[in-house]
């Protein structure tokens, strides 16, 4: 079994092996201009994307952030991140303009990035704390506690099925 994921360019497919895929995330600064543009996939300015990494990594907001803190992140995309992910398909970098995009190859990248808002809960957990909840209504039933004994055991399986396929097609979605 390869180890190697297609990703298409135009109408050529190249191969990007997880060792590439994996050097190229081993950045935190990559993995942050990542997260910006699929925040807002719309044409964004190098300028804005260097102030919003640069804020990010020195845990500050934009507007503290020192003239010598923009240029370092803003030499360090231009040069060197920007050019590798525009190479790997994952963003449109054009040096011209000084926009970036994201790119079709940027989707090859979610499994590798679970990204969970700060309100939210890994789908994994989700999913975990779901079982154990349809664990407990089982044992409930078998072992006929209060008015769950009345139930007939068809209508739970059918429950927790739908139970299980509503959260399986929301997680889909």
């Amino acid at each position: 079994m390869s180890m190697e994921k297609p990703i298409r360019r135009g109408e050529q497919e190249e191969r990007l092996s997880h060792d590439t895929i994996f050097s190229m995330l081993s950045n935190q600064r990559r993995r942050y201009v990542i997260h910006f543009i699929k925040r807002d996939p719309g044409p964004i300015r190098i300028r804005d994307l260097a102030q919003q990494v640069a804020a990010w990594e020195n845990g500050i907001e934009v507007e503290e952030l020192t003239y010598k803190q923009r240029k370092r992140v803003y030499t360090s995309l231009h040069q060197t991140h920007l050019p590798k992910l525009h190479d790997a398909d994952v963003v449109e970098y054009d040096r011209d303009r000084g926009t970036i995009t994201l790119a079709d190859g940027a989707a090859e990248l979610d499994i590798y990035l679970d990204v969970v808002s700060e309100n939210d809960i890994p789908w994994s957990d989700f999913y975990l704390g779901l079982s154990a909840v349809a664990l407990a209504l089982v044992v409930a039933a078998w072992v006929d506690i209060g008015p769950l004994a009345a139930i007939p055991d068809i209508a739970y399986a059918a429950s927790l099925s739908l139970l299980f396929t509503a959260a399986s097609i929301v997680h889909a979605y």
